[in-house]
């Protein structure tokens, strides 16, 4: 069950990227491949997550007897195709305000931000560029994008065939690949060496006024409180504050969720696991509430919770929840 399906009816609802871990990255005719590499090691990633920044450190060691210079991807999240409606309630990610900065042994770098468009794993830009198609078709609106309506019915049955374009029931037509979204950079290893890569950026959040934490909700969406790692003690904590909200007279709005993510299983793509692993994750205020999927949770101070491990292997990615309580007084 998609989130905007669970909150449709409960006022707002944001877009809620991922962001994700450096993965190496091979641009080739077909486009950006991301792929493993043999010769480089992750020694250690530091990251921090909050809802204002997100900052990872990674220090890389080059095990290889010669300098290697590599295409680095980092991997934003895809616009699917599928969720063209789902846009329509939360908006269309705008990756220009990431804010996004890196830098490598304290020096800002430069990189690149490359689109592709992509259906079922395979790169179709360039036949979009020889149909003329833009790449960037998803608008939101929930409507028939306008080079579609545009096109004669002959040419629409044809890339129907081709697969480019989909009918619905109702008779809109609609486009049917991904846009995939690369900030890449070239930088070089030197061999035997150790260099440190930064980055920092503004998360593109999610979230909603009221959810399905809501005692009256909860059964109905266990997925939501699956998604995040709910325990009992969290529920519980919840539901004392919920209760306590009904009669607060400075409670603005019942309580309201952010969500933030961030991929964490493209840190595999690199020599072996990662050897030192740190995370942070700041929930902004005392009395907000947050839960994430991760073991060895520990509080480190009225804000932050931190989990270490050695060779850290990612099997799934990080979905944080912060549970805030607005009042008029804030």
């Amino acid at each position: 069950m998609r989130k905007t399906a669970l909150l449709a009816a409960l006022s707002l609802t944001l877009a809620a990227p991922a962001l994700g871990n450096d993965s190496e990255a091979a641009v080739s005719l077909g486009g950006i491949e991301l792929v493993a590499n043999s010769a480089i090691s992750m020694d250690s990633e530091d990251l921090y997550i909050s809802k204002d920044e997100v900052r990872v450190r990674y220090r890389y060691t080059n095990h290889s007897a010669k300098d290697l210079e590599l295409t680095v991807s980092f991997p934003l999240p895809a616009l699917k195709a599928d969720d063209e409606a789902v846009y329509g309630d939360e908006s269309v990610r705008d990756f220009s305000t990431l804010e996004f900065h890196t830098a490598v042994d304290g020096k800002p770098v430069k990189f690149q931000v490359l689109k592709r468009a992509e259906l079922k794993g395979k790169d179709v830009t360039q036949r979009l560029a020889q149909l003329g198609w833009p790449l960037e078709w998803i608008t939101g609106t929930g409507e028939t994008p306008a080079f579609v309506r545009k096109l004669p019915m002959a040419e629409r049955q044809a890339r129907l065939a081709e697969g480019l374009l989909r009918k619905t029931a109702n008779g809109d037509w609609f486009p049917t690949w991904d846009v995939v979204t690369h900030v890449t950079r070239k930088q070089v290893f030197p061999a035997g060496k150790t260099v440190e890569v930064t980055h920092r950026y503004a998360p593109l959040i999610g979230g909603s006024v009221a959810g399905g934490l809501e005692p009256s909700l909860r059964a109905q969406y266990p997925g939501h409180v699956k998604e995040y790692c709910v325990d009992k003690s969290f529920l519980a904590a919840f539901d004392r504050k919920w209760a306590a909200r009904q009669n607060d007279p400075d409670a603005v709005m019942a309580y309201s969720e952010t969500w933030i993510g961030y991929v964490l299983s493209s840190g595999r793509n690199w020599r072996g696991p990662i050897k030192q692993f740190r995370l942070v994750v700041d929930k902004g205020k005392p009395d907000n509430m947050v839960s994430f999927c991760m073991d060895g949770v520990k509080k480190i101070s009225p804000t932050q919770f931190e989990v270490r491990k050695t060779n850290f292997e990612p099997k799934g990615d990080l979905n944080v929840l912060i549970v805030t309580w607005p009042r008029s007084t804030d």
